[in-house]
C-alpha cells in the first residue's frame, strides 16, 4: 500500500505554466510509482488572482478537479465559469488555463497521462 496525505505534504510554491502569481502545489505520485500511462498527481491550491498559464499538451491527457473554491477555465480559447464538484478534461493537443478571480484559494486535484502506441 502506498499513502500519500496531501494536508501534510511539503509544498512547493511557484509561477505554473506563466501564469500570474506563485501557484502552491505538491506532487503526490510520478511515473515512477505507476504501472500505467499515468505521469503525475497532484494537489494544487491557486491563491485568488493568481492562475495556472495558458499552455498547449503534447501527446497527453489530463484531467483537472475543482475540490473546493470557484475558477474560470479556458479550453481551446472557450472560457467558463468552474467550481466544486466540475472536473475537466484536457485533451492530446489542446490548450488550456485555469484562473483564480475570487477572494478564496481554489483547490483542484491534477491528473496526467501520457499517449502510447
Amino acid at each position: 500500500m502506498i499513502v500519500r496525505n496531501y494536508l501534510h505534504a511539503e509544498y512547493m510554491m511557484e509561477k505554473s505554466h506563466k501564469g500570474n502569481g506563485l501557484v502552491k502545489s505538491v506532487r503526490l505520485y510520478d511515473s515512477s510509482d505507476f504501472d500505467t500511462a499515468l505521469k503525475f498527481f497532484y494537489y494544487t491550491e491557486i491563491p485568488p488572482q493568481a492562475s495556472i498559464g495558458y499552455h498547449t499538451h503534447g501527446q497527453d491527457e489530463e484531467i483537472y478537479v475543482i475540490i473546493e473554491g470557484r475558477g474560470r477555465m479556458s479550453v481551446n480559447g472557450e472560457m467558463r465559469e468552474v467550481g466544486r464538484g466540475d472536473v475537466l478534461l484536457n485533451k492530446p493537443g489542446w490548450s488550456h488555463g485555469l484562473e483564480n478571480h475570487t477572494d478564496a484559494p481554489l483547490r483542484i486535484l491534477v491528473f496526467e497521462a501520457v499517449i502510447t502506441t
